[in-house]
């Protein structure tokens, strides 16, 4: 008898062994493919990635840095983007702690009458010790799963932060040159009018001495309060390209810090390259915070899987007990307990199954979300690179176009001062030479409001310093496959 049990004893724990080796294995499945149509290059591709470069390289207006180092550290939504990598760590901490056993001290005082006992004399029961209480032992992976949706939730957070803060640098700089060119258009308008007003004092004094007649005047009269409402309109962009600028900071902009001249130069960088279509994957951080999200969907495929098996669950107390509290600590009265228990599913109408499905879905959804993401990425890319590939002849063109309706201007206002010509003549011409000029000051920002949009779509602004390192943490589903290339 005695070997018979000696024999069960061994079988038990060779189960016990084989079930703790099958915990080693994860249900989460194969990885799905991803077929994002990734290109093998960029149109009009060049040099290293800019991307590489630290915004405090990149830019090259030492008041612009001052207020991106105001808005990093100001910004609400970078600071809540923050705030949820840190409600996420702690996720990932406890997701991580409910592996190991929670260890609890309890103790309790009775008070109680027995049918073993004098029913008229009620007796006291004192408790004290140390338990386990329902810990789960993990065979199937559950827990651990959970665990590693957890950290790739984590470090898909952290990657939206790092997102967020590429957009803030790339939202604070165009509005600090918004207001930058705001300002030039204001100047420009308060050019325009004065020199309308010029023009129509001089009309009115001809009309005055019987030289013209009153059509003139009214002419210049429409350009002067056409110009005036311009020079409204400007000082109405300049209030709101301030107001936007101070949102985006967080708090007031100091005026010194604010461009007074037209900005003529964003970037310190004289070629911006783009580097491969490898480097974007790596650079962009909203393109590894959809990884991430694959690979938790992945690990919450393999929890719900871990659901179809029986959940095994250890709970254990040791302490002292006793009738007297006097008496409590003495060694005869300590007393133990240990013992599994087994929650096996039999029938819940396939809800377990029902819940794998779900997660199947929920991965096919983030599969598509992520290679979305990349051709997203691809695509502001290529089209900021297809702006900078014909910016510099627009620039040209409209300059020799500004030059060229300058000198019309000035001919044509010759020849009316003169006699020759009508003032019609004149008001065309200064339309046009106006127009041209509103054009080069729009086709300058939005030349350096496109260096700006590149290093933003190229993933530039995570970094501070150029020589800085940004490491990027594996997601659970890499960690998985590098152990199985490991064996």
């Amino acid at each position: 008898m005695q070997k018979v049990w000696s024999i069960s004893g061994r079988s038990i724990a060779v189960s016990a062994l084989a079930l703790a080796l099958t915990a080693c294995q994860s249900m989460r499945g194969p990885e799905p493919v991803v077929s994002a149509s990734i290109p093998s290059s960029y149109t009009n591709a060049s040099g290293t990635s800019v991307a590489e470069q630290g915004y405090k390289n990149f830019f090259a207006d030492q008041r612009l840095l001052q207020v991106l180092d105001m808005a990093l550290e100001n910004n609400r939504d970078l600071r809540t983007a923050a705030l949820n990598i840190q409600r996420a760590q702690q996720q990932y901490q406890i997701t991580e702690n409910n592996q190991l056993p929670t260890i609890g001290a309890s103790g309790s005082v009775l008070r109680q009458v027995t049918p073993t006992r004098d029913p008229n004399n009620p007796y006291s029961s004192f408790n004290v010790g140390l338990g386990v209480t329902a810990y789960e032992l993990d065979f199937w992976g559950r827990v651990r799963s959970l665990k590693d949706n957890a950290l790739d939730t984590y470090l898909a957070t952290a990657s939206a932060r790092d997102a967020t803060q590429i957009a803030l640098i790339s939202q604070v700089a165009q509005a600090w040159l918004n207001h930058s060119y705001a300002s030039a258009n204001l100047k420009l308008a308060d050019q325009t009018l004065k020199a309308q007003l010029e023009s129509y004092n001089l009309n009115k004094k001809r009309f005055d001495v019987g030289i013209d007649s009153e059509i003139p005047v009214r002419q210049a009269q429409i350009s002067v309060e056409t110009a005036r409402n311009d020079v409204a309109n400007y000082k109405t962009q300049v209030a709101q390209a301030k107001n936007l600028l101070n949102l985006l900071v967080g708090e007031p902009v100091p005026a010194s810090l604010l461009p007074t001249q037209r900005v003529t130069r964003i970037t310190n960088t004289t070629s911006i390259g783009s580097g491969l279509p490898s480097d974007l994957l790596n650079n962009r951080p909203d393109v590894r915070a959809a990884e991430y999200k694959l690979s938790a969907a992945g690990a919450n495929i393999g929890a719900a899987k871990a659901r179809l098996f029986p959940t095994i669950s250890l709970t254990g107390t040791a302490g002292y007990a006793s009738t007297d509290l006097n008496n409590l600590f003495r060694s005869g009265n300590f007393a133990w307990s240990i013992g599994p228990s087994l929650d096996l599913p039999i029938f819940d109408w396939g809800t377990r199954k029902a819940n794998i499905k779900i997660s199947e879905t929920d991965q096919q959804i983030a599969l598509s979300d992520y290679e979305k993401s990349i051709q997203s990425a691809f695509r502001e890319v290529n089209d900021a690179l297809a702006v900078r590939q014909n910016i510099d002849d627009r620039l040209a063109a409209q300059r020799r176009l500004v030059n060229a309706t300058n000198t019309t201007y000035k001919l044509s206002n010759a020849r009316f001062r003169a006699g020759i010509d009508s003032y019609l003549s004149v008001l065309d011409a200064q339309r046009t030479s106006y127009s041209a000029e509103q054009g080069l000051l729009l086709l300058e920002q939005a030349n350096l409001n496109n260096q700006v949009e590149l290093y933003k779509t190229l993933g530039g602004g995570v970094k501070t310093q150029t020589t800085d390192e940004v490491v990027k943490q594996p997601s659970s589903s890499e960690v998985k496959y590098n152990k199985a290339d490991k064996k």
